[in-house]
């Protein structure tokens, strides 16, 4: 899926990689982390490529954050809540031993980023924490990996 992915960014125009990279960031697993390192292998400036990753998967990330914001609103006390998955559980398990914060910088590790913070603002955590901590958490990966991809490229080459 990388590779396809790389092609398919490396195959636009040069000065319109940078929305393969958003493209890439924005589907779950890819993320911010690898968007970015998908950027730098492609011959994209590193800055360039970790602020398109970053933009990327932060404009998914909302997009999850709001639908579970809405629809946490709209089901609230009209049903009894649902048997958990096994992943949801250790989620939630995360939330309460670490919190918004805690889940926000790690939780890409259990569930992609998107799916993290939609889970924790259904277990009703407040949209903007969450908002704020995701953010944070996906500048933080993405600049992480896209500078070691930068570093591991350039020594390589």
């Amino acid at each position: 899926m990388i590779e396809s992915l790389q092609t398919f960014t490396a195959g636009l125009p040069e000065l319109l990689q940078w929305v393969g990279v958003i493209l890439a960031a924005a589907i779950p697993f890819i993320e911010s982390h690898f968007g970015a390192a998908l950027g730098v292998l492609t011959g994209i400036n590193p800055v360039v490529a970790i602020v398109a990753a970053i933009v990327g998967n932060i404009l998914s990330m909302l997009i999850f954050v709001l639908t579970a914001h809405g629809l946490r609103s709209k089901v609230t006390g009209r049903r009894e809540p649902k048997v958990e998955t096994a992943r949801r559980q250790r989620v939630r398990q995360a939330f309460d031993k670490y919190g918004v914060a805690g889940v926000s910088m790690l939780g890409w590790l259990i569930l992609p980023n998107q799916f993290t913070s939609a889970a924790m603002v259904s277990f009703g955590a407040s949209r903007n924490a969450v908002i704020l901590w995701m953010v944070i958490s996906i500048t933080a990966w993405g600049t992480i990996f896209g500078v070691l991809a930068s570093l591991g490229f350039s020594y390589i080459g």
